[in-house]
């Protein structure tokens, strides 16, 4: 490999594709998190639909204090993996899933105050539950990923609140951020403290929701630090918690890939063993170039190659990269930041293996954890 983004392996004795997670990595995304949580008393989840890789549940868990979830499966894996604190949000709960989702499930939010007045009179009293919010205010730039664009239909406007009983509701959770620093929450914040403070004497907790983007090296993490204590010291009755879904694998693996062929078609276009339609679909749905080692901006070196995919998709392309070497049938190609959103979001289309998941642990040795093949494209049909 070209750079010491991801620590030094040899390319040549791992599958292809594969993804290839490092423990190492991971646990300093946790160690600072681990910081955020103890400096500024908040408490911190582990976002399921962002990285669900239940095999170092055993490492997360030991400085997080529980998990996220989005569904009954999620849910379930939460309380069967990782056992601590089990969040739940839905936009709205399937009613022959919800009994399950309940058991499963120590917080249970509700994307509606229709939902919460649907389900409320078979709720235990031993379980928190919590009404989403929607502040109607974001800077994310990719619609796809915003929350609180017109006509969402994720959270509750503040005009809903008029008249509404809630009793039997204590927290309250919005997400209005992608990807982004302490500043952005400082200016959410404001907003949601300007529309929904006046019925905060009647909770106990609050969920900052996702999109902080913490272990980036350019992250503010003082910033975010002084901006959750001031919160709680303004309101010293409220828990707050984050659930920052890319913090805590960013960075932390790769994917690995093979040429396959070189075909020219007024340029050079390697096809490879993976493809961003079933590998990495948020290269097409953000979408975004990933980084790859050894690969630079089309035109800046001698020699420039598409990376495409190998489906039958005309648009399966990963994108333009300069290398100073030519690429050969057989090269491997490393493409970084392939942990999280990756393996959550992955399909067989076209029949396509998924690529083999590969832990490296803190002692260097590589340890494979799945190996994917017909049967998995079979059991999803």
């Amino acid at each position: 490999m070209a750079d010491e983004r991801f620590p030094p392996l040899p390319l040549e004795t791992v599958p292809s594709p594969c993804y290839i997670v490092d423990e190492g990595l991971l646990q300093k995304n946790l160690e600072k998190l681990d910081e955020v949580r103890e400096k500024s008393g908040c408490r911190i989840l582990l976002a399921l639909k962002g990285f669900s890789m239940y095999a170092v549940f055993p490492l997360v868990k030991k400085y997080l204090q529980g998990v996220c979830a989005s569904s009954l499966n999620e849910a379930r894996l939460g309380r069967e993996k990782f056992g601590k604190e089990v969040h739940t949000f839905g936009a709205a709960y399937p009613p022959e899933d919800f009994k399950a989702i309940l058991r499963y499930s120590d917080t249970l939010i509700f994307n509606s105050f229709s939902q919460w007045e649907h389900y409320k009179k078979v709720l235990p009293p031993d379980k928190k539950y919590g009404i989403r919010v929607n502040p109607g205010y974001s800077e994310i730039k990719t619609a796809l990923y915003n929350p609180c664009a017109p006509f969402s239909r994720l959270g509750v406007s503040v005009y809903h609140f008029k008249g509404q009983d809630l009793s039997g509701l204590s927290g309250i959770h919005f997400h209005a951020l992608c990807e982004q620093n302490a500043d952005t929450l400082v200016r959410v914040l404001q907003v949601v403290e300007d529309k929904f403070s006046s019925y905060f004497g009647q909770l106990s907790w609050i969920n900052f929701g996702g999109g902080h983007h913490i272990t980036r090296p350019d992250y503010d993490t003082e910033l975010l630090i002084r901006t959750i204590r001031d919160f709680r010291s303004r309101y010293p009755h409220l828990t707050v918690y984050l659930e920052p879904g890319e913090a805590i694998a960013l960075n932390t693996g790769i994917l690995v890939a093979t040429v396959l062929d070189i075909v020219h078609n007024s340029m050079e276009i390697a096809v490879l063993d993976t493809s961003a339609e079933t590998h990495m679909p948020d290269v097409l749905a953000m979408p975004y170039r990933p980084e790859v080692a050894g690969g630079y901006e089309p035109g800046s070196r001698e020699y420039t190659y598409r990376l495409a995919g190998l489906t039958c998709l005309a648009g399966d392309v990963i994108g333009d990269y300069s290398f100073d070497k030519k690429l050969s049938v057989g090269d491997r190609i490393v493409f970084y930041d392939m942990a999280h959103y990756t393996m959550v979001k992955n399909t067989t289309f076209n029949g396509i293996n998924l690529p083999s998941i590969i832990l490296r642990k803190r002692d260097g040795t590589l340890k494979r954890l799945k190996k994917f093949g017909y049967a998995d494209f079979k059991s999803r049909l």
